[in-house]
């Protein structure tokens, strides 16, 4: 028995299709719903259906005022705030290509993302890093002042033509730009029954940013497809208020990465969520005691799902079957997936690369620009994911880890080489070797290790890297080696580095 999956495939996406009318193809038929509560402790601002469709068509009627053209490539440089997905969905409702990044980049992060993406706009918010450049920036008042513009008609075509581009740390070391067809929100519906257990009457609420990819998908888009409502934190919430504006908005479903739950669920605290059915994690692996943990504190169960950029999530845990213990979980309903060895799929229970297969609706048109970068992901049928797991029998998938050195750090992945790159540019580090490590229990962060002539002082080394990293890829501390561990073929081993760090660690 091979580890590969034998469902049903999900039906093809329809055509003429447009993603932003498949997200709101519930703005007519329940105008008055409330489609978005963003959540404050002492107040909420709220969009119906109705004025979400409206705010979005509205701008996307005035992108092309102001001069942009289907097929052209927007940059979104915006922050933690509703316009946000409005911009986003305005750009994919009359064919442009957005490019949602992280406010947290820095403008030598963005210099490279303008160079590879060459977009005709840039979508900036107030104090969001981006170098100058001639290329023509829309701010945020500009963007919400269109808002009221009479509607734009949506660009229907081709589902497999593009209709974003999302970045992801690369394993050479330099992000690779990651292309969707505006068929991939088509293949998010599997997951509505594969992890959330989604009605249209849910509340579902997210902890993470707007502009949090994980947080657009799973918080915002997947929720208005279906016709349910979605709430979101306010930016002065903090972790340990979530539980009380879960309460008090009556969510039904909440979802956030592991850290998160960590902040708020402490062992013996009870939370009073009766109107919760269920939890739902995504972007690190869970940990047996978080899970526990929210349990204990709630009665109801958390249902993890595993994904990436090229394909976001396509095995999990769901209420109609709960993962068993210690797993991912099953490929959803759906999906073809299986466990890949050398010669194709291996034995159920022999250890593979977790792979899915090319033909999947949700899976990426490429990396732009990258043809043979494109090509070695796939083996034949496969599209290859780097990580390594084990199949049951049942179909349940283990996780073991990556095949390579990819790090996490709260729910985004990061390459050692992109951090270090970064390091050796400085002038007084020789080499440098990168990797997250369990600082406790629950807790791993990115810790560096280098060689130089001397000890380089911690505080310039931040500054250093505050200057050239976005927050989640920046390293919480900094150790100076005589030499840095290799193999007999002088290769860096990174994983060597962890009982260094623990040797180290005890004496400071």
């Amino acid at each position: 028995m091979r580890s590969e999956t034998d469902t049903t495939a999900f039906p093809p996406c329809p055509a003429p299709f447009n993603l932003a009318a498949h997200v709101l193809r519930h703005a007519d038929d329940l105008p008055d719903k409330i489609a978005l509560a963003i959540l404050g402790l002492s107040g909420s601002e709220r969009y119906s259906f109705a004025r979400l469709k409206s705010a979005v068509l509205g701008t996307g009627a005035g992108l092309l005022e102001h001069g942009l053209q289907p097929g052209d490539r927007v940059l979104m440089r915006l922050g933690n705030t509703v316009d946000f997905p409005i911009a986003y969905l305005g750009a994919i409702a009359i064919g442009l290509v957005p490019i949602p990044t992280s406010s947290q980049l820095t403008e030598r992060e963005v210099a490279g993302i303008l160079k590879t993406t060459q977009p005709k706009a840039i979508l900036r918010g107030d104090g969001i890093p981006c170098p100058d450049t001639d290329i023509p920036a829309l701010g945020t008042d500009t963007l919400r002042a269109m808002h009221d513009n009479a509607p734009a008609a949506f660009d229907m075509g081709d589902p497999d033509r593009l209709a974003y581009i999302i970045y992801t740390s690369g394993t050479s070391g330099t992000p690779r730009a990651v292309m969707h067809a505006h068929r991939a929100i088509w293949a998010r519906q599997m997951m509505v029954d594969g992890w959330y257990g989604l009605r249209q009457d849910d509340r579902l609420m997210h902890a993470g940013a707007f502009n949090w990819t994980y947080t657009l998908g799973t918080g915002l888009m997947d929720p208005w497809t279906a016709g349910a409502t979605a709430l979101i934190p306010a930016t002065s919430v903090t972790p340990d208020q979530l539980p009380l504006l879960m309460k008090r908005h009556d969510a039904t479903i909440f979802a956030a990465a592991p850290g998160v739950f960590r902040k708020f669920v402490t062992p013996g605290k009870t939370l009073d969520l009766s109107k919760l059915r269920h939890g739902l994690t995504a972007g690190e692996k869970l940990s047996a005691t978080i899970d526990a943990q929210w349990r204990e504190a709630t009665g109801t169960p958390l249902f993890e799902a595993y994904g990436m950029s090229e394909c976001s999530t396509f095995i999990s845990g769901c209420p109609a079957h709960p993962a068993a213990p210690g797993t991912l979980g099953r490929p959803q309903p759906g999906r073809k997936v299986a466990l890949i060895g050398e010669n194709g799929p291996v034995p159920v229970g022999e250890e593979g690369t977790i792979a899915i297969h090319r033909s999947d609706p949700g899976l990426m048109l490429g990396y732009l620009n990258e043809p043979d970068e494109t090509a070695d992901r796939f083996q034949g049928e496969w599209f290859l994911t780097g990580d390594q797991g084990v199949m049951s029998p049942e179909g349940d998938i283990t996780y073991l880890g990556r095949s390579d050195d990819m790090m996490n750090a709260g729910g985004f992945r990061v390459s050692p080489m992109e951090v270090e790159a970064v390091l050796n540019a400085h002038p007084d580090i020789t080499q440098s070797a990168v990797t997250e490590i369990e600082v406790k229990q629950d807790a791993r962060l990115i810790m560096a290790f280098y060689t130089a002539p001397a000890p380089v002082a911690e505080d310039a080394l931040k500054a250093y890297v505050n200057d050239n990293l976005a927050a989640y890829k920046r390293p919480r501390g900094f150790f100076h080696l005589d030499a840095l561990p290799t193999g007999a073929n002088g290769k860096l081993l990174r994983r060597a580095l962890r009982p260094i760090y623990k040797d180290l660690h005890g004496q400071a």
